[in-house]
């Protein structure tokens, strides 16, 4: 079989197979030029790229740019809920019930107390990482604390503690309070709101109604032995391989970290070191409750500093008279 001639590649096709209007009108019909002059260029493909990360929908807001992953950034973060000043530990002595004075309406409360509660150290946020300040709170035999522990109450000239917590503040202002130093009731205002943490009380195992609400099984027709009981677990996955995680079953009930928000104070009494908040607050009598200004509401304009404190004499609410320190400083 003879070899194929090679296809004329420069070359325009017939007149024939060109149309009638052509886009090469200077070189469709000419005689003489019979070649196209071709010079290759070589093209980069460009995508279109955006080096601006688009916002997460599990951002606060929608609209807000994406979540840095620095230290900074998470402080920032967390500035605006964070209180401007320290906490107290108080003492759930029980409740009783006050007339509101703005309602005329009588409401249940509860009586903490305030014991010894002293500054141990702050935590600074080129040091520790954040801004907090240590408090100490109650008494402790010193034979039963540890001595490192002993030498840094010496270290910050307090007397052994029994409870010893950090409370987070937003900056380096609610540092004022020195090392040292002691606060009470009149930390806080008449008024004003705080956040209460304790831990619950303990029921110890409890079914699924007392636990959880449920409805339990019919009370007659031919029930034996499990009008309390919670029926079936479910099929989960694979009809029955297993329990999914986080399943309200029976099991250990209380005994644990609980945060009641937005309690109002109703009286301070500085002498006797008590406060008197509105509603209920976690855990049995003399239990240990961690008081902060909430941050569900606008901050009290409360003192930062101990020579901003200005003392209650009783439940009346009268302010006492200043000290001579307190008029140096005003």
């Amino acid at each position: 079989m003879p070899p194929k001639a090679p296809l004329p590649w420069g070359q325009l096709p017939s007149t024939a197979l060109l149309p009638a209007r052509t886009l090469l009108p200077s070189l469709a019909l000419s005689p003489t030029t019979t070649t196209l002059a071709y010079t290759p260029i070589r093209t980069v493909m460009r995508f279109k790229k955006s080096i601006d990360p688009k916002s997460s929908r599990f951002n606060h807001r929608h609209n807000a740019g994406p979540l840095e992953s620095t230290t900074t950034a998470a402080l920032a973060r967390k500035q605006v809920t964070t209180p401007l000043r320290t906490g107290l530990f108080g003492v759930k002595r029980g409740m009783s019930s006050v007339y509101d004075p703005e309602t005329g309406k009588r409401e249940a409360c509860t009586v903490l107390q305030f014991d010894r509660n002293e500054v141990v150290a702050h935590k600074t946020r080129n040091k520790n990482g954040y801004w907090a300040v240590q408090i100490g709170a109650g008494a402790k035999d010193p034979g039963n604390v540890t001595r490192p522990l002993l030498g840094h109450f010496a270290a910050a000239g307090v007397s052994a503690k029994r409870w010893v917590g950090e409370f987070r503040v937003a900056g380096k202002e609610g540092l004022k309070v020195e090392v040292g130093e002691g606060l009470g009731a009149s930390w806080f205002s008449e008024g004003q709101y705080v956040d209460v943490r304790g831990v619950s009380k303990g029921k110890g195992f409890a079914g699924g109604m007392k636990r959880h609400g449920f409805g339990g099984q019919p009370a007659s027709h031919g029930q034996s032995l499990m009008h309390r009981g919670m029926g079936s677990a479910g099929g989960s996955q694979g009809s029955g391989s297993r329990v999914l995680p986080g399943k309200r079953m029976p099991g250990n009930m209380g005994a644990e970290r609980v945060t009641v928000k937005n309690l109002k104070v109703l009286k301070v009494d500085e002498k006797n070191g008590i406060v008197v908040v509105n509603g209920a607050v976690p855990g049995p009598k003399y239990q240990i409750i961690r008081v902060q200004d909430a941050i569900g509401k606008p901050w009290p304009k409360g003192p930062m500093s101990l020579e901003e404190v200005v003392p209650v004499n009783s439940l009346t609410g009268a302010e006492a008279p200043k000290t001579e320190k307190a008029k140096a400083t005003a």
